[in-house]
């Protein structure tokens, strides 16, 4: 059996190969002395005694201890094209580097604490694999304290499968398809929500932006922004029957996804009229670019309205639902963007910020 030990620099947990007497942080490269059972107690590490650690391989940050925590912003920001393969996407890439120049730009994320992960990383810990996915969303949620804004970005394909612990109330769980997740698998909502939902702390905020199919309640988020086509809206209660909390540790989680968890999301060139996007992105990035971001209600009516007077032929289905379904989406609606959160408030009163 593998022992767990706790990095020495940023404190992530590390399972140890028995008889190891050192192990290296994959999250910060930082190398954690293990001391033999019999053998003296390290010393307390002193500047003459500690280890400086290695360049992170997310590049997110310089060689060295990590900033000071307090109020700083950090973003996770996935693009996976599938490419070379029948799934492949073609405005992904696009996706994640157009909400990185965002949020650089106009919302003053520093560079460095922005991760990519798309296939055009050589650095293998950058690429969109499963377990990189869920390395770098540990990442986001560590350490965060009061006055943080975390921001988690998707665009890739998503799909369902079964519900298997009760906890869905259409028996569905929602799923993000990593690079790898033919061979490795899927990443399931409900880890999704205990990995960087349930730890925020009070006074933490995460946005996250999910462009995929059936991504409604990827987060699983405890409530459900239900707007009609007039922008009236009424909080639909998610919180599953059985009890489970799906809620924070005291933080605020607000979510924007590309469609209704019956839905399915475009890969498309109609709405950029040059280049393809995720149209859930593109139409996110217009409605801040055309200042019409002001409250979250008219965020999400802004990008509900863009995507709905594109013109039909530039839509497509998602050929991986279509795959793992095994049927026709002729019969569904078109896809209308959601806002999921931890609790409910006034869309139209509460002004847009990252």
């Amino acid at each position: 059996m593998l022992m767990q030990v706790n990095c020495s620099n940023c404190h992530a947990p590390l399972q140890l190969p028995p008889a190891a007497n050192s192990i290296c942080c994959v999250l910060c490269q930082a190398i954690t002395l293990i001391a033999h059972p019999r053998s003296l107690p390290l010393p307390l590490p002193s500047s003459s005694h500690q280890q400086q650690p290695l360049p992170s391989p997310y590049n997110h940050a310089p060689p060295g201890p990590p900033p000071q925590a307090h109020g700083r912003k950090r973003a996770v920001i996935c693009g996976v094209s599938y490419k070379n393969t029948q799934y492949e996407l073609n405005g992904c890439i696009n996706d994640a580097n157009c909400m990185k120049f965002l949020l650089v730009n106009r919302f003053m994320f520093p560079e460095s604490s922005i991760i990519m992960l798309t296939e055009e990383e050589t650095d293998p810990y950058k690429r969109p694999t499963k377990r990189n996915i869920r390395m770098a969303l540990r990442w986001l949620v560590q350490g965060c304290q009061p006055g943080d804004s975390l921001l988690f970005h998707y665009s890739g394909h998503g799909s369902q499968q079964k519900d298997d612990n009760g906890d869905e109330v259409d028996g569905y769980d929602e799923t993000l398809c990593p690079l790898d997740f033919e061979s490795q698998g899927m990443i399931v909502d409900d880890e999704i929500n205990a990995t960087i939902v349930r730890p925020l702390p009070c006074g933490v905020k995460l946005h996250a932006i999910i462009d995929a199919c059936h991504s409604g309640t990827v987060l699983d988020l405890p409530y459900l922004c239900k707007m009609d086509r007039k922008g009236r809206y009424v909080w639909e209660d998610h919180r599953p029957r059985s009890g489970m909390w799906k809620g924070t540790n005291g933080g605020e989680v607000i979510s924007f996804s590309g469609c209704a968890d019956d839905q399915t999301s475009a890969d498309t060139s109609a709405l950029s009229k040059i280049t393809s996007t995720g149209a859930m992105t593109y139409s996110f990035i217009q409605a801040i670019e055309y200042g019409q971001a002001t409250t979250y209600g008219n965020m999400l009516n802004a990008m509900r309205s863009n995507i709905r007077h594109v013109d039909e032929g530039g839509f497509v289905t998602s050929l991986l639902t279509l795959l793992l379904t095994g049927g026709s989406l002729g019969g569904r609606s078109r896809q209308e963007p959601q806002l999921t959160a931890t609790e409910p408030f006034d869309v139209y009163n509460r002004p847009f910020s990252l």
